[in-house]
This record gives C-alpha cells, structure tokens and sequence, in this order.
C-alpha cells in the first residue's frame, strides 16, 4: 500500500494505492468514510487489478481541499487520478455515497469510464418533497451525521464509539480500526461540514441515472435486518444481494472477497 498525492482543484488529493498487474480501478468510498474503508476488498483482490482510492475531498488526508464541494467536483478529481497514473479508460466502484460519485462520473466523463460497480448505494432514496438536507440525512445515517458534531478526548474513545455500533463491532477487524482512526483528528472527525452537505445536497436530489451493476447489502447501519435500502428499491434495480452482510460490512467485512471477485470480473 502506497500513499500518493495528486494535484486537482485547490490542491492535493490524497490517494492510497494498492499494486496490481491488472487495469485501473478507482473506489470511492461513503459519505464521512475514507479510502481504508477497500482495504480489505484490496487484499481479496490481491492484485488483479490495481486498485486506488482516494481520500474524497473534504474527508481525512483531503480535508483541507476547498469547495465548492459536490459530485461534479467529485467526479473531476476522479478523472485527475486516472490523469496522475496516465490512464486512459478506468474502471470505478463506489460504496454508498461513494456510487453517487462515480454514476456522476460515468455521466460527466463516459468516454473515460470503462466500467462502473456500485455496492449498496447510487440508488436513488426516495426524499419526501421540503425535508432539508439535514433532516434528510439524520434519517438516513443518523449516528454517522451526528459524530461530526463529538468530541472524543483519545483515539481509544473515538473507536469506542464506532465499536457500540453492532453492524461494525460485531465484526470487528484491524482494517476497522485503522479506517476509523485514519478519520480521527486528536478531537473527532475530519469530515468538513459542509462538503458533507453538499454532497448530501446533490446525492439526494440530482442524482445521476443508475444503470449500473448493483451489489446489495441486506441489513443495515445498525445491523438491522431491514437494510439501507429497502428491499423492493434493490430488486427494481437488479440487485444481487451479497450475503450475511450489513451496509459496513459489505466493504469492510465477509462480503469483502464477494466485492473483489465482482470488481476483477469487470
């Protein structure tokens, strides 16, 4: 694994890059995650392919990056890391938020796409008309949203916080605690505000068409049984639906090798 800093608008992303002999594929991660959330899927991939995921702006290593934030904004530093490693055509994946980058991506850049893989997001969720961003969000990642507003005194305290949560501390991994510690800043998260909103802002309301394979987790991000998506949403979008894994741990966790071996096929 190798950290890498590519030059885009208002600065430098931070990419993580696993080696691999095959083609490129860039991954991009959830809405407050962070490039470690493929480090398992990477070494499932072992590999065949080459797989880069940048910290998306305003996240972790790329927290300082200005707006304006967005999936366009997304989307183009994207096609500046197929740029950075000479890549003509590249293959995406996006986990959750994560889908929504690269649909947009596809849809902006369709002669530098060759391919799209999206893992339980990119769907566009249902929003009742007049809800604002934020209420729209507490209802969709409610623990999530709510931890960029904690304080956490140690590093011990902030994966703590992560632990309480069943859908990740039921299966707890190193590659879980070294994604959540990638995120902590000495006092809690480093997701900027207000690239999450507008993100948010977008995901939710001017989404790209998804037209795309879909690999759907079928509980959620509390390990409930009713996943992020619900059910009758996943199966109008052609869904396959990975097994015995919740919206984490379809990334993170025992659906890892099943992302790998879809994304290699591809």
């Amino acid at each position: 694994m190798e950290e890498i800093d590519v030059a885009v608008r208002g600065g430098l992303l931070r990419v993580v890059a696993w080696p691999g002999s095959g083609p490129l594929v860039i991954a991009a991660h959830g809405i407050t995650a962070n490039a470690l959330s493929w480090a398992a899927v990477a070494r499932e991939l072992a590999g065949r392919v080459r797989l880069i995921a940048p910290d998306l702006r305003g996240r972790a290593r790329s927290a300082s990056l200005p707006g304006p934030y967005g999936m366009a904004a997304h989307a183009a530093d994207l096609i500046a890391v197929a740029d950075h490693f000479g890549a003509t055509k590249v293959g995406l994946a996006g986990h959750s938020m994560g889908g929504f980058v690269v649909t947009e991506t596809a849809a902006r850049y369709p002669d530098r796409v060759a391919s799209v893989l999206l893992i339980d997001g990119g769907v566009p969720l249902p929003v009742p008309p007049g809800v604002d961003v934020d209420t729209a969000l507490l209802a969709t990642i409610g623990p999530a949203m709510r931890r960029l507003s904690m304080t956490f005194p140690t590093a011990d305290d902030y994966l703590a916080f992560f632990r309480a949560n069943p859908a990740l501390g039921n299966s707890w991994t190193p590659d879980i605690s070294e994604y959540v510690l990638r995120d902590y800043t000495g006092t809690g998260s480093s997701c900027n505000i207000e690239a999450i909103r507008a993100d948010a802002r977008d995901m939710l309301t001017a989404p790209a068409p998804c037209e795309f394979p879909l690999l759907g987790a079928p509980r959620g991000l509390q390990d409930e049984p009713t996943g992020m998506y619900p059910a009758e949403l996943l199966a109008a979008a052609g869904a396959e639906m990975v097994p015995d894994v919740n919206h984490y741990t379809i990334l993170l966790g025992a659906g890892a090798a099943h992302v790998a071996g879809r994304i290699a096929a591809l």
